[in-house]
């Protein structure tokens, strides 16, 4: 892996979120683990499907380290969000699928609760040399670092309505456009439907990026479970992401 290809990909893909490449380098985001030991249990039920589900009941339904062996689980924090809240497009239409690839939820959700899914760990003997080691760790970065954001909405109806406009987007978004942040602008060369299945209703898309001419992909999916979304949103340093199913499958199983 070329460290100015890792370079120039991580630049591009700070614009989409900075906070998910801070976790992945060895930031300070705080683990499921570090939380009050009065942190409701993961087995949770999911709040009625006719009821906006609260801010407590989403933090019971959200992934922790348990529900993705290997993986680790950490907060955003203010920082995260005042960088993906200031990341926007330069086409209007392109709005609900930005909001879904930039920690936010689309629409007026009444409550939300995000989190990033960090690719696993190297393994690597501890006696290894530092070649092996470093070659481990690279491997690592060019691992696929995944965004959970949960938006409860008042009603299945209102939910449903977000994820209409979401797959609008996504196909008036087909031939691509630039997403802007601050002075970074990542310019996505297309957007094309994907598949996968989950919830009451799902939509999937595989995002073609140009950076500096070297081609990157990323992969972003919407779930909805009575009125309550599950986003995700995947991307690599290295700049081929890979389609999260798994944390998609096991949040999406937690949501019930």
């Amino acid at each position: 892996m070329r460290r100015t290809t890792v370079r120039r990909t991580a630049v591009a893909a700070s614009a989409v979120s900075l906070a998910l490449l801070v976790s992945a380098c060895g930031g300070s985001g705080k683990s499921e683990k570090d939380e009050p030991k009065d942190k409701a249990p993961s087995s949770a039920a999911a709040a009625p499907a006719g009821k906006a589900a609260s801010q407590a009941e989403l933090e019971k339904l959200v992934l922790t380290d348990a529900d993705v062996p290997g993986r680790k689980v950490t907060e955003a924090t203010p920082a995260d969000l005042a960088t993906a809240k200031g990341v926007t497009s330069d086409k209007a239409e392109c709005k609900p699928l930005v909001d879904a690839m930039s920690l936010r939820s689309g629409g007026s959700p009444a409550a939300t609760v995000i989190r990033k899914v960090l690719p696993p760990a190297p393994s690597t003997a501890p006696d290894a040399a530092p070649e092996d080691k470093m070659k481990a760790g690279l491997g690592a970065l060019s691992g696929t670092i995944t965004s959970d954001t949960l938006g409860s909405y008042g009603d299945a109806k209102a939910a449903g309505e977000v994820m209409a406009a979401l797959k609008k987007s996504g196909a008036d978004c087909a031939g691509g456009f630039s997403l802007v942040s601050g002075s970074d602008k990542t310019k996505f060369t297309k957007v094309a439907p994907a598949a996968y299945t989950g919830g009451e209703e799902a939509v999937a898309f595989t995002l073609g990026m140009d950076v500096d001419g070297t081609p990157g992909v990323t992969h972003l999916i919407a779930v909805r479970k009575g009125s309550t979304i599950a986003t995700f949103y995947a991307l690599s340093l290295a700049g081929q992401a890979e389609q999260p199913k798994t944390v998609a499958d096991a949040q999406v199983k937690k949501l019930g």
